[in-house]
């Protein structure tokens, strides 16, 4: 199982404890999701998940808190966090992963620079936030934030060290 993508052993896992996956998504617009879904048989353990990429939707669905907005910003540690615990219970699932950041090549500002992602876990026993800075274009960014969030859960379900 070790040459497979992420999103196939994340699946196995997954499956063989029979618990369920939703991600609340930003900067990557659903490239988690689609990765995940990419393998035949996903559909015992993703529930589904959303793309969030307006404040308003941010608020709406996932519950990130306008207070948490408007003193971190959409690009946060805060931010990346309540939108994993919020995406997991509006989903009912065991795990979610969410990820928000500046794919580029706009976007940045003097202390959130393009490359800047947040990457959050959700699970029982679990509640992470990853920061990571890439330097990469957009696409690239993405790819890279999408493989950060699967290998995040991978290592919780793994027992490896968070």
């Amino acid at each position: 199982m070790a040459d497979l993508a992420l999103e196939y052993r994340v699946g196995e896992l997954l499956k063989a404890r029979a618990e369920t996956f939703t991600a609340a998504e930003s900067c990557t617009g659903g490239l988690i999701l689609h990765r995940m879904t990419n393998v035949a048989g996903s559909s015992a353990y993703v529930l589904g998940g959303i793309v969030t990429y307006s404040n308003e939707i941010k608020m709406q669905f996932v519950g990130v808190q306008p207070e948490t907005l408007a003193a971190h910003g959409a690009v946060s540690r805060e931010t990346a966090g309540e939108m994993a615990r919020g995406v997991r219970k509006a989903f009912n699932a065991d795990y979610a992963v969410s990820a928000t950041g500046i794919a580029g090549p706009g976007g940045a500002t003097e202390t959130k620079p393009v490359g800047l992602v947040y990457i959050g876990l959700s699970g029982a026993g679990v509640d992470e936030v990853r920061e990571y800075r890439w330097i990469s274009d957009r696409e690239g960014n993405k790819q890279l934030s999408a493989e950060a969030a699967l290998q995040l859960l991978y290592d919780y379900l793994t027992g490896g060290k968070l």
